[in-house]
């Protein structure tokens, strides 16, 4: 019974927890509207029956289709650069390294066609990978095929696994050099390294990273290339080449490469001084090297910089904003109380990471992805919002896109009573106090998720303080507001008037608690409203009327032009018809 007993624990437990897993923000899923809804609600159908499960993934497999912008796709090239880069660092190292590519047989083999049916499985991938035609993903085969069959990398991808390697039948397995054609295969590479610093939540960390590489793999080759010619001029044969083999401190693998390696980074980065040349080959081979080295130095030197210039733009741009306020007060002469002041504030927003303008770094978006990283950003405060609790989807975005962030030191004040009311604020971060005209006796305390001043920007009719402030409002320390100003206000709620009574009903129960609302104004108001309403229903009936009007006398145009051009050709229908009649008649008077 116990052992029954934890068992059914266990499983109530783990559903439970399954469930809490998979129950969507209320919030969210109600600004993200029916759609994703029902996607949900169907993947909740498609889990409570296992057979229809099991159709649906045989139906996607057979219409299996690679999403090029998808997690799969990403994760697919990570592994298919592995044996690009091995092809690439290791082929031309084993087929001038002898002893290497005899020491460690079995494992290159092993390696090599391990490698060769990854390119192979990449061309079938590349077959049944998508692409977008007119903003949709295109799930055709044929159109796929057709769609990589036109490229040159198909052709490139075919020459690399063309198996050449048959070669080795007849001169022996020691002869890598056979299977260069896999490096034709290096996009792949290359795509996998242009998507992961878009990925990257540290681009330019990994734009070094990727520079290093590629001088690490250009100074490994050179290196590879150095060995190969003093092994065809013949080891210590001059001061230039390898030295002699059979010397017991140059004749092993690991200083082979070791030396050939420094000789190969002295030469391409020119910070040391190397044997000279002695055949003409010899200098040859130095001259390139050196206009590569010379390449490599300027890409390193300009990139590197560039890095770390963009690295620090973020503080560069801050920092000279800060230099041209300290610069203006001490121009003005500004007191020291109030230059420590201005510098704190500065130094909060630094170390806060409060300094980026949200507007201008997200200026590039559309209007709903930006409200939608704002939502996400901020959802633990606007949930917390009362207003926002009961509103549309659609004044969600609107309202969420005028929100402009601001920051208070401690002790200042938001607003004050009696001040003509512009915006609204509402609480994203700190606290903030209601207190007296002697800014000492607190009457309340405001926390993340408050919003206040929208009082003094509704005016609401009977309101006794009509659009000034109701109290005096200070930031008790650092305090993170969102501003919205009357304007945006107002023109946001005119297309949701559910919204903006509430917003009203809401200021009216916060007048009458207080004793600012005059009850009789506010019944008078509510009267003429009742004939405001009435003469804006008429005009948007004489709106609907004119539009009305408008669309028969269009109909009416069309018609009478159609019917013009009916008569236009009947017209000359008859005066070909007559021209016939008269020709005729002539010549029937002539043969008389």
């Amino acid at each position: 019974r116990i052992v029954r007993l934890v068992l059914v624990l266990r499983n109530w437990a783990s559903k439970s927890l399954h469930e809490e897993q998979q129950r969507p923000d209320p919030f969210l899923e109600r600004f993200q509207g029916p759609e994703l809804q029902t996607v949900a609600a169907s993947a909740g159908n498609n889990l409570e029956d296992e057979d229809t499960e099991e159709e649906n993934k045989k139906k996607k497999w057979q219409i299996f289709v690679v999403d090029p912008a998808g997690d799969w796709y990403y994760r697919w090239l990570a592994v298919i650069a592995v044996p690009v880069l091995y092809n690439w660092c290791l082929l031309v190292a084993r087929a001038c390294f002898s002893d290497l590519q005899k020491t460690y047989v079995v494992l290159w083999l092993v390696l090599d066609y391990l490698s060769d049916s990854i390119y192979i499985g990449d061309i079938v991938i590349r077959l049944r990978t998508g692409f977008l035609e007119q903003g949709l993903l295109v799930k055709d085969l044929k159109k796929l095929w057709d769609n990589y069959i036109q490229t040159l990398q198909f052709k490139l991808d075919v020459l690399s696994i063309l198996p050449t390697d048959l070669a080795y039948f007849a001169v022996g397995l020691h002869c890598p050099e056979l299977r260069f054609n896999r490096l034709l295969h290096f996009s792949r590479m290359f795509e996998f390294f242009s998507r992961t610093e878009t990925r990257t939540s540290h681009p330019n960390i990994f734009r070094i990273s990727n520079l290093v590489l590629y001088i690490l793999v250009i100074i490994h080759w050179n290196a590879c290339i150095y060995y190969a010619i003093s092994k065809a001029i013949g080891f210590g044969e001059d001061t230039w080449v390898y030295p002699n083999v059979t010397d017991p401190e140059y004749g092993y693998l690991t200083r082979e490469y070791v030396y050939c390696l420094y000789w190969s980074t002295l030469t391409l980065t020119t910070i040391g001084e190397t044997p000279p040349p002695v055949r003409d080959e010899e200098y040859l081979f130095v001259i390139f090297d050196f206009l590569i080295g010379v390449l490599i130095f300027a890409t390193i030197v300009g990139n590197v910089g560039s890095m770390i210039s963009n690295m620090n733009a973020t503080r560069a741009e801050f920092q000279a904003k800060i230099d041209a306020i300290k610069h203006y007060m001490q121009f003005r002469k500004v007191s020291k109380d109030m230059e420590t002041k201005v510098i704190k504030w500065f130094d909060y927003l630094w170390t806060n990471k409060k300094a980026v303008d949200e507007r201008e770094v997200l200026k590039n978006l559309p209007d709903k992805l930006r409200a939608e990283i704002a939502i996400n950003v901020h959802l633990e405060t606007l949930k917390k919002v009362r207003i926002f609790q009961d509103c549309e989807a659609g004044l969600l975005v609107e309202l969420v896109l005028k929100l402009r962030p601001q920051v208070f030191s401690p002790g200042d004040y938001i607003c004050r009573k009696g001040d003509i009311g512009k915006e609204m604020y509402i609480i994203k971060e700190g606290k903030l106090a209601v207190v007296a005209d002697d800014g000492m006796t607190q009457y309340a305390l405001l926390t993340a998720g408050g919003c206040f001043g929208e009082i003094s920007i509704l005016n609401i009719k009977g309101s006794k303080m009509g659009n000034r402030r109701t109290a005096n409002i200070r930031s008790l320390g650092y305090s993170d507001l969102f501003c919205l100003s009357k304007e945006d206000l107002m023109e946001a709620v005119t297309e949701y008037p559910d919204a903006k009574k509430v917003l009203e009903e809401r200021g009216r129960e916060i007048l009458i608690k207080e004793g600012l609302l005059d009850e009789s104004a506010a019944e008078a108001s509510t009267e003429g409203k009742t004939v405001e309403e009435k003469l804006d229903r008429l005009a948007l009936n004489l709106d609907v009327l004119h539009t009305c009007f408008g669309r028969l006398l269009t109909e009416y145009n069309d018609a009478q032009m159609k019917l013009k051009q009916r008569i236009t050709v009947l017209e000359s229908k008859m005066r070909q018809q007559d021209l016939e009649d008269l020709f005729s008649d002539s010549s029937d008077s002539l043969l008389e």
